[in-house]
């Protein structure tokens, strides 16, 4: 027990520091925007380009956990797209609604918890969980906002609209270029590793007291809505408990890919729903209630599936 307090405390503590300092303006209106750009466009990137750099390809082979973890997802997305359907809201309302339901905050919390539950070996399947969420997740919602907001109904547009910001998302170009290095065989000069170590390990602090600032900044502000409960209920509940079912009774894997399936799995909303909702002007209230809530209920499910993994 004592070491599962040690993995959850210091997460929750950072987020809980970045919520105070913004709450007593301690950090500024923008501090949120610009930690999460530092994140994004560094931080983050350097990890995710020295870990595939320096990866073994046989580590990244696991199909098993592939699979489990993108049913996961797919089934939550699809439950809530019928259910906000069935509530008649609009497809890229629905289509944001499904993000909350399914988009686990892998880079700001991710990342630091599964490097503190399972060490270095639990980067390879956040990295992997990072492209499924930040990447394929994230370009699904975009096409089909794209094509529900079109007029004039051109896919094509839409579709290349998508493509042409995923060629621009560092989240997805530092792993593929992290990949290309490993692929050459070519070493990392000293320095370069020295850099990519020292951005790399600013991102999960750094990330982590962001998003305690943006919740805070958010907190005022949000609604909400009759969603929000069904929402954070598919997200912490549902999704982990099908992910388990397939992780450890469906698809064969190592049991350390299985137990970080179920942590990555049972993570809370991440942001990126939020982005988009202010990106295309659509209601963001109960966006900003799920990431709030989310985020504090899982300290309790989070602790709840490391107890199990330990047992």
């Amino acid at each position: 027990m004592l070491s599962i307090i040690t993995i959850v405390v210091p997460i929750f503590a950072l987020i809980a520091a970045g919520f105070g300092c913004r709450r007593f303006n301690l950090l500024g209106v923008t501090a949120a925007t610009e930690l999460t750009r530092f994140v994004i466009y560094l931080a983050l990137p350097a990890l995710l380009f020295q870990t595939m750099a320096t990866t073994r390809w046989q580590q990244l082979n696991q199909p098993g956990f592939i699979a489990a973890f993108s049913l996961g997802i797919a089934i939550v997305f699809i439950a809530s797209l019928w259910w906000s359907k069935h509530n008649t809201r609009h497809l890229a309302d629905g289509a944001i609604d499904s993000l909350n339901a399914a988009y686990a905050n892998v880079g700001f919390i991710g990342f630091p918890l599964c490097f503190m539950a399972l060490g270095q070996a639990g980067l390879a399947p956040a990295i992997i969980a990072t492209i499924i969420t930040v990447c394929i997740l994230f370009a699904i919602a975009i096409a089909m906002i794209e094509l529900s907001l079109q007029q004039e109904r051109r896919p094509l547009l839409a579709l290349i609209k998508v493509a042409r910001a995923l060629s621009r998302n560092p989240l997805l170009l530092a792993p593929l270029l992290g990949a290309l290095w490993n692929v050459s065989g070519m070493v990392l000069p000293d320095a370069v590793a020295s850099l990519l170590k020292l951005l790399g390990a600013a991102a999960s602090p750094c990330a982590l007291v962001s998003l305690g600032a943006f919740l805070a900044a958010k907190q005022t502000s949000s609604g909400g809505g009759a969603g929000v409960p069904v929402l954070v209920l598919l997200k912490l509940l549902l999704q982990p408990a099908i992910t388990w079912f397939l992780a450890f009774h469906v698809f064969t894997m190592p049991t350390a890919w299985a137990n970080a399936a179920l942590l990555l799995a049972a993570l809370p909303t991440g942001t990126g729903p939020y982005m988009l909702a202010e990106l295309y002007k659509r209601e963001a209230a109960t966006t900003a209630s799920v990431i709030l809530s989310s985020t504090i209920a899982s300290l309790i499910t989070l602790t709840l599936c490391l107890i199990w993994i330990a047992r």
